[in-house]
């Protein structure tokens, strides 16, 4: 089993980085996934007998890589957990995307999950009560050679959301083979780059910031990609709700 990259850990939280095309949790495949890899790390590194606890407080698309926290408690599960709730544990991602974006937008869809195929999709309006709300923040950093990089802040965590609500605004992710035209062996260009949460028993404020891979398509937006720091105070704007 393959050692995961871990950025953080104390007796109470670990942060790692998920490689792209891992799962992030064990399904009807049986393939290796990072749950399973950092049990592992804490069985190992900690000499513990039998299965160690660790909690699942997010999760992530198997072909997009990035930041994840796991609780190693109970007790810090439930705090972590809650903060997702609240939006108080804070998602940012990078993607490239076909088309040019706004330079600033926010879109509200309501997406609906077919589980047989595994798909989700953007409601219209008049059926938006059989869907969940999905909200999304965005940023263009930069355009180029018919592509936009962008800057996105999730305040909703929905199966497969950023995919769809991208592609339903005519903006499909660069290499998305299930929602967008990627082809042959083009990866998905969505990042989990930024991930901010209060600690769950200090009540630090914890940042972590993971470069996006130094491949193509990302090698396109190398230098814009360095000063993201200075885009990501500027990309959450208020919603007004009636």
């Amino acid at each position: 089993m393959e050692k995961p990259t871990i950025l953080y850990e104390d007796n109470h939280v670990i942060v790692a980085v998920k490689p792209q095309n891992l799962l992030t949790q064990g399904d009807e495949t049986g393939d290796e996934n990072l749950l399973d890899q950092i049990k592992q790390y804490v069985k190992e590194t900690c000499n513990k007998p039998g299965e160690a606890y660790i909690g699942l407080v997010h999760r992530m698309d198997r072909p997009v890589g990035g930041l994840l926290v796991f609780a190693r408690t109970s007790k810090a599960a439930s705090r972590l957990s809650e903060q997702v709730r609240v939006h108080a544990l804070n998602r940012q991602y990078v993607a490239i995307v076909e088309g040019e974006t706004p330079d600033q937008f926010t879109y509200v869809d309501y997406l609906a999950k077919d589980p047989e195929k595994n798909m989700v999709v953007a409601l219209p309006s008049y059926l938006k009560l059989q869907g969940k709300e999905a909200i999304l923040h965005g940023r263009t950093v930069a355009r180029r050679d018919g592509l936009s990089l962008v800057a996105i802040q999730l305040e909703t965590g929905r199966a497969h959301q950023i995919r769809v609500q991208m592609q339903h605004a005519g903006h499909p992710l660069w290499g998305d083979h299930r929602y967008g035209s990627g082809k042959g062996r083009e990866q998905i260009a969505l990042w989990g780059m930024r991930l901010s949460f209060a600690h769950p028993i200090s009540q630090e404020q914890m940042l972590f910031i993971a470069p996006a891979p130094e491949e193509r398509p990302w090698l396109w937006f190398e230098r814009e990609l360095r000063g993201l720091e200075t885009v990501w105070p500027q990309i959450r704007p208020v919603i007004q709700r009636s």
